[in-house]
């Protein structure tokens, strides 16, 4: 597996140097700001997530507004008890898109941070006590206690909340590719196990986040 200056030297190269590669990362939020963030932003942002993929994000944006109007602000305790008509009156509400799978995905979701709140205290805490080393197991546990919580959605929804992620686009596969660690997108567990491990040592080496080091692979991906 090749070393993480090996990349970011190849990001450098392929970008202009070293202050042009900085100035495209950002890095992930403090723990204690992600403690702040509201249950119903949380919410809220799974909700945007789950929305986007597949659909144009610009529609999504204009259509913003609405949606936080039709689910009365993602407040996770009263959206996770929306019973059959608040379905039917949601899947008539022209303020948002109308996919009767994704809206039943939002109230799921919304279970979901009502019990992660129950559990920690808050779902920010919770995103917050979360440990970048595991960071697949946190995919795990969306996907599996959440819906349409997998893959991409997930990791846009992390890394728009500020949640220290990576994001497996085609630039990152790309790179880790010809990192020697995968010979294809990571989607089995033993894949997303060997993913996870070399994401861990270039934590070691570099002293950069998930959120960083996910960017530099997709600048030092060729093509």
């Amino acid at each position: 597996m090749q070393s993480f200056d090996v990349i970011f030297k190849r990001a450098c190269k392929r970008h202009g140097g070293e202050k042009e590669v900085a100035a495209q990362l950002s890095k992930p939020k403090s723990k204690a700001a992600l403690k702040k963030i509201a249950d119903d932003r949380w919410l809220a942002g799974m909700t945007r997530a789950v929305f986007q993929a597949g659909f144009s994000w610009k529609v999504i944006d204009a259509k913003w507004p609405g949606f936080e109007e039709a689910f009365e602000g993602f407040d996770a305790p009263r959206v996770a008890f929306y019973a059959d008509e608040d379905l039917e009156r949601l899947v008539s509400d022209k303020r948002i898109v109308r996919n009767g799978a994704k809206i039943k995905a939002t109230i799921t979701n919304a279970r979901l941070v009502a019990e992660l709140a129950a559990e920690h205290g808050s779902a920010g805490a919770f995103f917050a006590n979360s440990n970048p080393e595991n960071y697949v197991d946190l995919l795990d546990i969306l996907k599996t206690r959440g819906s349409y919580l997998s893959g991409g959605s997930a990791q846009y929804f992390l890394r728009s909340s500020g949640v220290d992620s990576w994001i497996m686009s085609s630039s990152v596969v790309a790179a880790l590719k010809q990192a020697g660690v995968v010979d294809k997108a990571p989607t089995s567990k033993k894949a997303l196990v060997a993913t996870q491990d070399a994401f861990n040592q270039w934590r070691e080496e570099s002293g950069r986040s998930l959120t960083e080091i996910s960017r530099i692979l997709a600048l030092s991906a060729d093509g």
